[in-house]
């Protein structure tokens, strides 16, 4: 018996985080009340807290060996790794706040957009920056993208900046994190987290805002950190250890997928032909692009 490609786990990594982000929107809706930013403070906060939780009862062990790790890089090493996970918190909690303020005050479909912008630029700063090779084939589902990009822009022209720098702040992030080595993942997020609150908490005392007691804010809260922030952000890290930044960008295709059906179905938004016809032309990009890896998903051991 022939045992599975160890890659194809970095795979299924790689893929389940945009099928999650998918459902975003649904507990983003429940407290469309509560303004972006407050929102946002209570999910880094949370998040915060699941994430420590997690470190101290489970990965002690990991944690210390990090710490020698650190300590044991010489000084230019360790300045650059702290340069770089401050830059990939800051884009994070941009993207995180611009996504927010979208989903609730723009709309879905722009959001939607925005995921299917983030890929191209994934994929273009990966091979620019990063020197990672992309494939004839890669290449080829880059343009199909491209041309599915074009379709929906059509309708959405007013609101694609706000799309474009929603998607250029998560592609800045996903390309920093493809730079980071050597840390255990779920550190790394606990970390960033925690640069997160400490980046936010200045503008939170400032905000005068009273700590919501509603019950549902809180449920949804915990949904978001748990499920939308803590275990997709570790399995999108601990994906980049093998897997290329661009391939790891391009599967972020299948969240606006995912999107596009939540608003349809669950929201009851309205929807076009040329929405359709955009959808899924990207779908067929989605699926040139990762041909081979949909090879290995498909084959059985022997």
């Amino acid at each position: 018996m022939n045992r599975r490609d160890p890659n194809l786990n970095y795979f299924i990594a790689a893929i389940l985080p945009p099928i999650m982000w998918g459902f975003f929107a649904i507990p983003l809706r429940n407290i469309s009340g509560y303004s972006a930013g407050t929102i946002l403070y209570y999910r880094i906060f949370v998040s915060l807290l699941l994430a420590c939780a997690a470190i101290l009862f489970f990965r002690k062990k990991s944690l210390m060996k990090d710490r020698m790790t650190i300590r044991q890089l010489p000084p230019g090493q360790r300045r650059q790794l702290t340069l770089l996970v401050i830059a990939s918190v800051v884009a994070l909690i941009g993207n995180w706040l611009s996504f927010i303020y979208v989903v609730n005050q723009v709309s879905l479909q722009a959001a939607a957009f925005a995921y299917m912008v983030c890929p191209i630029i994934t994929a273009l700063f990966g091979f620019l920056l990063l020197k990672e090779e992309i494939s004839r084939r890669k290449w080829i589902a880059m343009g199909v993208s491209l041309i599915s990009v074009l379709i929906l822009s059509w309708g959405f022209m007013t609101e694609v900046a706000w799309s474009v720098g929603v998607a250029l702040l998560f592609a800045i992030y996903l390309v920093i994190q493809r730079k980071i080595s050597g840390i255990d993942r779920f550190n790394l997020l606990a970390v960033q987290l925690l640069l997160a609150s400490a980046l936010v908490l200045p503008a939170f005392f400032l905000q005068h805002e009273a700590i919501p007691a509603e019950p549902r804010f809180w449920v949804n809260i915990l949904i978001i950190a748990l499920l939308f922030t803590v275990i997709p952000l570790y399995l999108n890290l601990f994906a980049l250890i093998r897997i290329p930044s661009s391939t790891v960008g391009i599967l972020i295709y299948i969240n606006p997928i995912v999107a596009f059906a939540v608003a349809f179905i669950y929201f009851g938004d309205q929807t076009s032909p040329l929405q359709v016809v955009s959808y899924l032309v990207l779908l067929c990009a989605v699926v040139i692009f990762n041909w081979g890896n949909l090879l290995k998903l498909k084959r059985k051991p022997h």
